[in-house]
């Protein structure tokens, strides 16, 4: 496809361009420095991790069921009927167009409702069986970008918080961070926006193949454009319009999928796209002349500003080298001694007891060597990182008076609603240890930190 959305739901992108993210964007992390007292550690969630949840909403089906590929394996592999790839075309766009209308993808929070309601809407379409099949057949279609039968798509790295050891670009979706590696060294880091709950960002190994310069966005034949003030279908929106919504350089990392400028620094941190990774501008420039060097491709930052000059010229760069990109789902990091516990802001049930100790495990450590302090910290904190935190009771203390001799009121701590991670300094040995932290972070702002 030649942009992140599919064509019924370009129309949501560009209602949002100019509106205030779901998600409020401040810094929404709290550091925590745990000394290495005991104390009584808290009850947290230890639930089992669970398979990857499926990523598979009704907007991602309408994306899926715009490519001949995968209608193909549908009818191949599942023996559907033209006439039910027809009716499921017609629930996955109805719901596009109620998401539209009713512009409620930005009050989505919850990414089980949106996958509960897909997987009930093919049933009814298909038989339950079926519609398993075409749920797993959708996952792993969507995770590879419709390249599952490329063998050039190389895997994605297996341990928690690996560190890549060749030239690569990892995106921690939770984490609202992409990285670029060389040769295995971490040489930038940049502050992102995702996808919405109701069209993800997809997770697994794609590539980078080409850059285009100047990309226009041409509005499909649909009566719903038609309504749209300002654009005709079948006319082109070239590159920096207010109405085109992929800015000036997008990198296409397979299907549905960009990697691409045109947001406002407010857009950073925050649910921001429809199945991409949102840059600004200046960012998506300074990408593509990083990409350039990683691919061995001659991209100077003079050369790219000459290619953008004219904006009505399209220029396609074919990379002399791909450059793999994984994408990554990992709420809990271990990152210089610090443990990151991030916002499961898919609902993927990634804040878990099993999933700390396997990040702690990977770096040389246990659960069990941290103090009682620590350990109720970190579980603590997992539980409110998580997608549906436990409310924990825990025993009163005596209550205090006020000065005229009346009880207080007891308060409670509470997480604040749009935090998105909390990071605790373990204060180990796992100095040094872990995934590394941002190098020359590009946090949308003109200025690197870090």
């Amino acid at each position: 496809m030649k942009n992140c959305v599919p064509k019924s739901l370009v129309t949501l992108l560009l209602l949002i361009v100019n509106t205030a993210a779901c998600v409020q964007n401040n810094t929404n992390s709290s550091t925590v420095t745990v000394q290495p007292s005991p104390a009584p550690s808290a009850p947290a969630e230890t639930t089992t991790r669970t398979e990857t949840r499926s990523q598979v909403t009704l907007p991602v089906l309408d994306a899926l069921l715009e490519n001949d590929a995968f209608v193909s394996q549908l009818k191949g592999k599942l023996e559907l009927t033209d006439n039910q790839i027809s009716a499921l075309k017609t629930a996955a766009s109805t719901e596009v167009t109620r998401l539209r209308t009713e512009n409620a993808e930005e009050n989505v929070t919850n990414s089980t409702d949106g996958r509960s309601r897909a997987r009930e809407e093919i049933s009814k379409i298909i038989n339950d069986e079926k519609a398993k099949q075409l749920i797993l057949l959708a996952d792993e279609f969507w995770e590879r970008g419709g390249n599952s039968q490329d063998p050039t798509v190389q895997q994605q790295t297996a341990k928690p918080n690996e560190v890549p050891t060749d030239t690569r670009i990892v995106v921690n979706i939770p984490a609202y961070r992409m990285d670029l590696f060389k040769d295995g060294s971490l040489v930038k880091s940049y502050k992102i926006g995702i996808g919405y709950p109701e069209f993800p960002l997809p997770q697994g190994q794609r590539k980078a193949q080409t850059i285009i310069f100047n990309p226009t966005w041409t509005p499909p034949d649909s009566p719903w454009v038609a309504k749209m003030k300002d654009i005709t279908p079948g006319e082109k929106i070239e590159a920096g319009s207010k109405l085109n919504p992929l800015g000036p350089i997008k990198v296409p990392i397979g299907l549905p999928s960009l990697i691409h400028g045109g947001k406002s620094p407010a857009k950073l941190g925050t649910f921001a796209s429809h199945g991409c990774v949102g840059l600004t501008t200046p960012q998506v420039k300074d990408f593509a002349s990083q990409l350039g060097q990683l691919s061995q491709t001659e991209l100077t930052p003079e050369s790219i500003n000459e290619r953008l000059k004219n904006p009505t010229q399209t220029q396609v760069v074919k990379l002399k080298n791909s450059v793999p990109v994984e994408l990554r789902y990992e709420t809990i990091v271990l990152e210089d001694g610090k443990l990151h516990i991030y916002k499961d802001v898919y609902d993927e049930n990634g804040n878990t007891e099993e999933n700390l100790r396997a990040v702690l495990e990977a770096n040389g450590t246990r659960l069990e060597d941290l103090s009682e302090q620590q350990r109720g910290e970190v579980l603590s904190a997992i539980n409110q990182m998580s997608a549906h935190p436990k409310q924990i009771t825990s025993p009163s203390p005596s209550p205090s008076v006020d000065e005229t001799g009346r009880k207080k009121k007891p308060t409670s701590k509470k997480t604040p609603k749009n935090q998105k991670e909390i990071v605790i300094d373990l204060q180990l040995s796992l100095a040094g240890k872990g995934y590394p932290a941002p190098v020359n972070f590009d946090e949308g702002t003109g200025k690197n930190v870090r």
